[in-house]
C-alpha cells in the first residue's frame, strides 16, 4: 500500500459518511477544493478514492470495530453496513455467520473471503480487533470479480495497523461481566406435577414437592471476561513499525466453559532504497478452550424441577419417583432426560491451537507511475485436543442403586480420545500497477498472477480405553498396550487444493466525472476434473459524478454520483467430483448356492463429467449523495444476483445399481435487494459534535429452478433429535427461500383439546401426521435488516450507541418441540392449557408423546436490539509522557425487543463438533436447540496513550 494511502486510511474515522463522530463541517466556499482529503477504500490489490469508485463497498473504521468490546471483530460490525447480515453466537471462540447480500448456495458454503493484509482467510477468530485499521466490505460483483473463484459469498478486506509519526505506546484494558439477555420462565415443581398428572390421567406426582430445582441457574454462572492490549508504534524516514500484544480471557456463563486467546502481531515497513519498500507482517495466536456440551441448555430446559441436583447422599439426582409421588433413589423412571449438572461434571475435554500467519511484500517503483508488487503469505496451524470419558462414573450416576460390581466387564471403564491436526497454506502474488494522468484523463491498470495452495489437514485421532488413572498427568502413549487398549485410530490427510490465477483491472476517469472500470480473472482449480478446471470471471462498472458537471457546481448537491455494474463470480468450495471404488463386494455365482461367491470391486455412485464451478452473476446500480455541505450523506443500492448452476446432490435411480449420492448442476438461486444508508453529521460551536446514521436492507431469497429430470437427493434438515425434522430441500422447494421450514400447519384444537392440523390434501385427516399435509413456511433468513448508529462528543466526553434489527423471518422453538412425557414445560404453558373450563386457552390440553413438527412451535423471529452503549471521558496532557487517559463504560446488548418466546431468535446453528453446521440452511440455523443464549455485558475500561 502507498504511504499516502495509509495516511488517508487512518483518517477514515473522521471522513467516513456513516461513521463520523467528530465531523467538522466547513462552508463549501471557504475550503479550496485541492485541500480536501479524500476517503480511500480498499478494492483488492490496491486502493481507490471513494469518489472515483464505481462499485458497492462499505467501509468501517477502526474506531467503529473496537467500540463494541467483543472477541470477534465481525460481531462488532453488526448493523454498521447495509446488506451485511451478521448472526453471532456469544459462545467464546465461535465464528459469526456473515452473509453478504443473501445466501446463494446450498453445498458451497456461506463464509465470505477475508483478505487480511493480502492473506486469504476463512475467518478472523485469531485477530485482535485493536490491531485493525480498516474494514472494507466488497458487496457487488463488479467489486468482487477481482477475486474470481473465491468471491461468490462476498469479500471483506481488513488492513491492520502500521506505524506512523513519533514513538507511541498505547494500553487498553477492560473487565466485563456477562449474564443472559433473556431467560425462559419454566414451570415450578407444583405446576409440573399438576400438568403431567393431567397428561397421564393419574396422580403420579405429588402436588407437594420437597424440591424445586431451577436447572438453568444450576448450570450457569455470572460470566467474567477481561482483555489487555499493548501496542508500540512509530516511524522514521526509512522504517515504520507496529507491535502489539493482547490477552483475552473469559469464564463463560456455562459452568466450566473457559476460553483464553493471546495474540502477538508485528507489522514493519522498510525503505530499502529509493523506490524499493519491503513490508513484513506476522501474527501468532494461542487459543485454549475448555468446552462443555451445549445440549446442557436443552437438558436443563427439559429436566423436571422436582429432581434434585444431588441426593442427600451426594449422588446426582435422577428422575425416579416413588409411590408417594416424590423423587427418590429408586422407583418409577418418568423421563429419559439426564442430570445437566452431572452432564457438565463428567465432561472433561480441552483444546488448544497455535496459529501463525505472516507475509512479505516487496514494492518496486520501476518507472514513474509503474510499480511492481510481489507478496508471499503463509499460515500454519497446530491443534491439539483431548476428551476423557469416565464411562463407569457416568453409568453409576445414572442410577443411585447401581454398584461398580454390576458394571459390564466387557465395556471400557473409561476412554480417552486424543486429536492432533495441522495444516500449512500459502499464496504467492505478483502484479504490476500503472498510474498515469494526462490532461483530463486518469488511468490506472493492474495485471498479475497468483498461486495459492491449501494443504489438506493432517489429522490423527487415537481413542484408548481403560486408563489406569483418571489423571491427565498420566495420559501419554508411552507403554500403551495398543492391541488391547486402543479402541480406534484415525489417520487422515484431507484433500489438497491448488489454484492458479491471472487477473487484470483497468480504471479510467475523465474530467473527474466520468468513470469506467473493468476486471477479468481466470482461475484454474485442482478441485475439478480435467476439462472443467478453468473459469473466467469478468466484470465492468461505470459511474457519473453528476455534481462535477458545470450545471451542478453550485446546486443543491455537494455530491451526486450514479454508478452501476455487472459481474460474474465463481465458487470452488463445492464437493469433489470423483468416482470411488468400493472393494470387498460379494457376488454370488452359485445360483442359490451360498458357497459359490466371488469378491469384486464396483463403482457405487454416479459421475457428472461437466461438474465445474458454481457461477453467480450480478447486476447492480447505486446512488451516492451529499447535501447541505455534506452534513447529510447517503447511498442507495439495488441488485439482482443469481447462481444459475447450483450444485446439489443427485441419487441415481434404483435400476442403476448405484446407491451413493453424487453431485451435479441442477438448480438456480436468486437474491434481489435494496440497500439504503443515511447519515447526518454536524458540529455545534467548538465543543459539540454529533452524528446520527442508519442503514436498511431488503433481500428476497428464492430457489428459482431445479432440473426435474434429475433425481435430486432429498435433504431433510433441522433435525430435532426425536425423530422429527423441520426443513426440506427437493424439487418442491422451487419458489421458496433456502432453509424454509416444512411443517404441518397447526389449526387449533379439536373438541377434546388435542392438536389438529390443516387438511391440505383433502383426505379428512386433521389430527395426525399425514405426510400430504406438510407445506413450506418462511425461512430463518431475514427479509430486512436495520442498523442505527448515534454518536455525540462534548469537550472531553464522548457517547456512542448503536442498534440492530432483523425482520421478516421465522425461528423454530426446538427445545419446546422436543418435549415428551415427564419433561418440563414453560410456565406459560403450564398455566394456560385447554380444559373444559378454559376452551379458549393458548395451548392444547396436556398430552404425552412426541409432538410432530408443526407451526405450533414456529414463531416470528423479528427483533431489535441495542447492541452497544458507550460513555467515555478523556483526560489529556496529564504529564510529559502521558498524552491521554480515557475511562469508559459500555453496555453490550443491554436491551432487546423480540416476539420470540425462547432465549434468542439470533440462531446461527453453531456446533462445536460440526464445522459445517454454522449458518447451514439445512442444519440447525434458525432452530433453537442446543444453542448458547445471547448475553448482556457491562464493561469497564481504561485506555492510556503514552
Amino acid at each position: 500500500m502507498k504511504q499516502s494511502d495509509l495516511k488517508y486510511s487512518s483518517l477514515i474515522a473522521v471522513l467516513y459518511f456513516g461513521m463520523n463522530v467528530n465531523a467538522q463541517v466547513t462552508p463549501k466556499d471557504t475550503v479550496p477544493k485541492e485541500q480536501k482529503i479524500e476517503e480511500v477504500v480498499m478494492i483488492g490489490y490496491g486502493s481507490r478514492k471513494k469518489v472515483d469508485n464505481t462499485t458497492s463497498i462499505s467501509s468501517i473504521s477502526a474506531e467503529e470495530v473496537t467500540k463494541t468490546k467483543v472477541l470477534n471483530a465481525s460481531q462488532a460490525i453488526q448493523g454498521k453496513a447495509a446488506g451485511v447480515q451478521v448472526i453471532a453466537s456469544d459462545l467464546p471462540g465461535s465464528t459469526p455467520t456473515v452473509m453478504i447480500r443473501g445466501l446463494g448456495t446450498v453445498t458451497g458454503g456461506r463464509t465470505p473471503l477475508y483478505v487480511v493484509d493480502g492473506m486469504f482467510l476463512s475467518n478472523i477468530n485469531n485477530i485482535n480487533s485493536n490491531d485493525i485499521l480498516t474494514y472494507d466490505i466488497l458487496k457487488d460483483a463488479a467489486a468482487l470479480a477481482i477475486y474470481g473463484n473465491r468471491a461468490a459469498n462476498g469479500v471483506i478486506i481488513i488492513t491492520t495497523k502500521s506505524g506512523k509519526g513519533k514513538l507511541n505506546v498505547t494500553y487498553d484494558g477492560l473487565v466485563g461481566v456477562r449474564t443472559p439477555l433473556k431467560t425462559v420462565s419454566m414451570a415450578n415443581a407444583s405446576e409440573f406435577a399438576n400438568y403431567n398428572n393431567i397428561a397421564l390421567g393419574t396422580n403420579k406426582f405429588s402436588s407437594n414437592q420437597p424440591v424445586d430445582t431451577d436447572w438453568f441457574k444450576e448450570i450457569t454462572r455470572t460470566g467474567m471476561y477481561n482483555q489487555h492490549n499493548l501496542s508500540i508504534s512509530g516511524a522514521s524516514e526509512s522504517v515504520k513499525y507496529f507491535f502489539s500484544l493482547s490477552n483475552y480471557d473469559e469464564q463463560s456463563i456455562l459452568r466450566g466453559t473457559d476460553f483464553n486467546r493471546a495474540t502477538i502481531r508485528s507489522n514493519n515497513e522498510f525503505k530499502i532504497a529509493k523506490g524499493i519498500t519491503l513490508s513484513q507482517n506476522f501474527s501468532v495466536a494461542f487459543t485454549k478452550t475448555t468446552p462443555k456440551p451445549l445440549d446442557a441448555f436443552t437438558t436443563a430446559y427439559k429436566q423436571s424441577p422436582i429432581v434434585p441436583v444431588r441426593f442427600p447422599s451426594g449422588q446426582f439426582g435422577v428422575p425416579f419417583v416413588n409411590a408417594n409421588g416424590v423423587v427418590d433413589y429408586s422407583g418409577s423412571k418418568f423421563n429419559d432426560v439426564g442430570n445437566p449438572v452431572s452432564q457438565l461434571f463428567f465432561n472433561n475435554e480441552k483444546n488448544k491451537n497455535t496459529l501463525l500467519q505472516g507475509g512479505l511484500k516487496l514494492d518496486v517503483d520501476i518507472l514513474k507511475g509503474l510499480k511492481f508488487t510481489s507478496q508471499f503469505n503463509g499460515e500454519y496451524s497446530n491443534y491439539k485436543a483431548y476428551n476423557f470419558t469416565d464411562a463407569l462414573g457416568v453409568w453409576l450416576a445414572a442410577d443411585p442403586t447401581r454398584v461398580a460390581s454390576g458394571y459390564n466387564a466387557s465395556d471400557p471403564v473409561n476412554t480417552l480420545s486424543n486429536t492432533r491436526e495441522d495444516y500449512y497454506n500459502w499464496a504467492l502474488t505478483n502484479y504490476l500497477t500503472y498510474n498515469k494522468k494526462f490532461g483530463a484523463h486518469d488511468i490506472e491498470a493492474t495485471i498479475g498472477t497468483e498461486t495459492t495452495v491449501r494443504n489438506g489437514i493432517d489429522q490423527l485421532i487415537v481413542k484408548r480405553k481403560n486408563l489406569l488413572l483418571n489423571d491427565q498427568n498420566y495420559w501419554n502413549l508411552n507403554g500403551t498396550d495398543y492391541v488391547n487398549n486402543v479402541q480406534s485410530l484415525t489417520s487422515i490427510k484431507f484433500d489438497r487444493n491448488t489454484t492458479t490465477s491471472y487477473f487484470a483491472r483497468a480504471q479510467y476517469k475523465l474530467m473527474n466525472r466520468y468513470l469506467l472500470s473493468a476486471t477479468i480473472r481466470r482461475d484454474g482449480s485442482s478441485q475439478f476434473a480435467d476439462g472443467q478446471k478453468w473459469g473466467t470471471f469478468p466484470s465492468f462498472g461505470a459511474g457519473w459524478v453528476v455534481s462535477e458537471e458545470d450545471f451542478m457546481k453550485d446546486g443543491f448537491f455537494n455530491l451526486l454520483k450514479l454508478r452501476g455494474g455487472w459481474g460474474k463470480l465463481g465458487n470452488q468450495n463445492v464437493p469433489l467430483n470423483y468416482l470411488p471404488l468400493n472393494s470387498g463386494t460379494t457376488y454370488n455365482y452359485g445360483f442359490g448356492n451360498a458357497n459359490n461367491v466371488s469378491n469384486g470391486i464396483t463403482v457405487n455412485k454416479g459421475y457428472d463429467p461437466v461438474l465445474g464451478w458454481e457461477v453467480t452473476e450480478e447486476t447492480s446500480a447505486g446512488i451516492d449523495f451529499g447535501v447541505l455541505n455534506n452534513r447529510l450523506t447517503g447511498t442507495i443500492d439495488a441488485y439482482n444476483r443469481e447462481t444459475t448452476n447450483l450444485i446439489l446432490g443427485i441419487t441415481n435411480y434404483i435400476t442403476s445399481g448405484q446407491s451413493e449420492t453424487y453431485y451435479s448442476h441442477v438448480g438456480a438461486v436468486r437474491n434481489r435487494g435494496l440497500e439504503f444508508s443515511l447519515n447526518w453529521a454536524d458540529k455545534i460551536g467548538q465543543d459539540w459534535s454529533y452524528s446520527i446514521g442508519g442503514n436498511y436492507s431488503l433481500n428476497q431469497n428464492r430457489l428459482t429452478r431445479v432440473d426435474t429430470q434429475k433425481n435430486i437427493a432429498q435433504l431433510s434438515g433441522g433435525d430435532l433429535g426425536n425423530g422429527q425434522w423441520t426443513k426440506l430441500f427437493n424439487g418442491t422447494t422451487v419458489g421458496h427461500a433456502l432453509g424454509s421450514f416444512y411443517l404441518w400447519e397447526y389449526d387449533g384444537v379439536d373438541a377434546n383439546g388435542n392438536m389438529k392440523y390443516k387438511d391440505l390434501n383433502g383426505n379428512g385427516i386433521t389430527g395426525s401426521a399425514d405426510a400430504g399435509d406438510r407445506k413450506y413456511f418462511d425461512s430463518y433468513i431475514p427479509k430486512s435488516t436495520l442498523g442505527i448508529n448515534v454518536s455525540l462528543t462534548y469537550k472531553n466526553w464522548d457517547f456512542a450507541a448503536n442498534g440492530y434489527g432483523a425482520f421478516g423471518f421465522k425461528v423454530y422453538n426446538g427445545k419446546k418441540a422436543q418435549r415428551i412425557n415427564g419433561e418440563n414445560i414453560e410456565s406459560s404453558v403450564a398455566n394456560d392449557y385447554w380444559s373444559a373450563s378454559n376452551p379458549n386457552a393458548s395451548n392444547p390440553r396436556p398430552a404425552t408423546g412426541i409432538p410432530i413438527a408443526s407451526t405450533y412451535f414456529l414463531e416470528d423471529g423479528d427483533y431489535f436490539r441495542i447492541n452497544n452503549i458507550t460513555i467515555g471521558y478523556t483526560i489529556k496532557d496529564i504529564a510529559k509522557y502521558v498524552k491521554s487517559i480515557k475511562l469508559y463504560v459500555s453496555a453490550i446488548n443491554p436491551v432487546v425487543w423480540q416476539k420470540y418466546s425462547g432465549y434468542s431468535s439470533e440462531l446461527s446453528g453453531y456446533s462445536a463438533t460440526d464445522a459445517q453446521a454454522e449458518g447451514n440452511p439445512y442444519k440447525l440455523a434458525g432452530v433453537e436447540l442446543n444453542s448458547y443464549p445471547t448475553l448482556r455485558s457491562f464493561v469497564f475500561g481504561l485506555n492510556v496513550n503514552f
